[in-house]
């Protein structure tokens, strides 16, 4: 068995391009079928596990099957988002393997964040574990790898201080707000989106008491609940263009495959506000909010790439935090790799087990059988019995016998040294 993954982030790709690699909750299970259905056009690759985490600053695919298949993966990939296999190569990354455990548990951990040390990430790769077994994609590999994920981040983010320094984007975000605008008491702020990201960024917002809060979301009723914890108004994204211009801050973060906010629309806004200036946020990937509006004068527009610089800081006073980290996720690695090493079907000790299993089984129905057919013969319950266990017994230890009359010398006292250790354990033990 065999497990990769190919991935881009915001390290390695742009962010136009991580937007063509973006896919929401609903669309990772049909996404998955067409890669597995793609995969197991040869005949060395079916059945092959799959799992896909996408955010805002990533997108990655996790496959695990009996031989690797990195290329056809890629190759999948960059057709889905409508670009040639050599662009993605250019900004992905492909790994293998050990490679593999090692960078899922740091993305689990927060390790491999924007923000270092972030928890969303966490329920954002339970959540792609969730669609996988959903959409049956997921087996026993790669559910021990996320399993041990999340194991290995959860002791991460216990026994270190990874996040106690971090600065999130939603903080980064007010920041610079704070920069354009003297008071943000006397502002009014729009949040386009009602998911958890918005959630986290409006609780910033609205501690900085902002002179009005509104929620707008494509259902109103999720976005009206979301309004009634900080006390704002909640409209409809249809009513967006006409109302853009009473907002000084646009924060907008939404599973859109397609802007929200268009130049357009903005234009008009400036007219409406005589150019008084907006702060606007652009947190989705992909992006909601065209990026010809960066353009235009009075309007400043960050995207999540634009707050990487502000969210950066505090380097020096994380690096021991990381040190410990890195070390618990060695630990986590190695016990993944072994895991996988006992499932090799040609050096691991599992198939063996199962082997023995199966035979023990085939044993113990043989002597059953035997023992029910005496019994409705009507023969003694008692030597029945004794009649199954002594049976059961000799064909457990009949081959173990054989070696031991039948071998030379030296495989002799090897099989002997062997038995007496697997059979005569509790003679071994010293008496108290």
């Amino acid at each position: 068995m065999s497990v990769w993954a190919l991935g881009i982030n915001h390290t390695t790709a742009p962010l136009d391009l991580r937007g063509r690699f973006a896919f929401a909750l609903d669309q990772i299970a049909p996404t998955l079928q067409g890669l597995r259905q793609s995969l197991g056009q040869g005949h060395e690759h079916r059945n092959v596990e799959t799992a896909i985490v996408s955010t805002c600053n990533r997108t990655e695919i996790y496959c695990a099957g009996d031989q690797p298949a990195l290329d056809h993966t890629l190759g999948w990939l960059a057709h889905s988002g409508g670009v040639s296999p050599d662009l993605l190569r250019s900004h992905s990354y492909v790994l293998e393997d050990g490679p593999v455990a090692r960078h899922a548990f740091r993305v689990a951990s927060g390790l491999d964040s924007m923000v270092l040390g972030e928890p969303q990430i966490l329920g954002q790769m339970k959540d792609a574990v969730r669609a996988a077994e959903s959409a049956g994609a997921l087996g026993s590999t790669l559910n021990q790898l996320f399993q041990r994920s999340f194991a290995v981040a959860k002791e991460v983010r216990t026994s270190t201080e990874i996040g106690a320094h971090s600065i999130s984007m939603a903080a980064a975000a007010v920041r610079l707000a704070s920069q354009l605008f003297e008071d943000l008491g006397k502002t009014r702020v729009l949040f386009v989106g009602a998911g958890e990201m918005i959630e986290l960024t409006a609780t910033h917002f609205a501690a900085r008491n902002p002179k009005s809060i509104a929620i707008a979301n494509r259902t109103l009723e999720r976005g009206e609940k979301l309004a009634t914890r900080f006390g704002a108004e909640a409209m409809r994204l249809a009513d967006l263009p006409d109302r853009l211009h009473e907002f000084d801050i646009v924060v907008s973060c939404t599973a859109s495959s397609l802007p929200i906010v268009g130049l357009g629309a903005v234009e008009r806004a400036l007219k409406k506000r005589r150019h008084r200036p907006m702060f606007m946020v652009d947190l989705a990937v992909p992006r909601d909010i065209e990026p010809e509006v960066k353009q235009l004068e009075d309007i400043y527009l960050y995207t999540v790439d634009d707050l990487a610089g502000v969210v950066q800081t505090a380097q020096a006073s994380r690096q021991a935090a990381v040190a410990q980290a890195e070390a618990i996720i060695d630990a986590g690695v190695q016990s993944f790799m072994h895991w996988m090493d006992q499932r090799d079907p040609q050096h691991g000790v599992v198939p063996l087990i199962r082997q023995i299993n199966g035979q023990a089984d085939a044993w113990r129905a043989i002597e059953i059988a035997r023992a029910r057919k005496r019994l409705a013969r009507g023969e003694d319950l008692d030597a029945v019995l004794d009649a199954l266990s002594r049976g059961v017994a000799r064909k457990m230890l009949h081959g173990t016998m054989a070696e031991l009359r039948n071998a030379d010398a030296t495989a002799r006292e090897q099989t002997a040294h062997t038995a007496s250790r697997l059979f005569l354990r509790s003679q071994s033990k010293k008496p108290l």
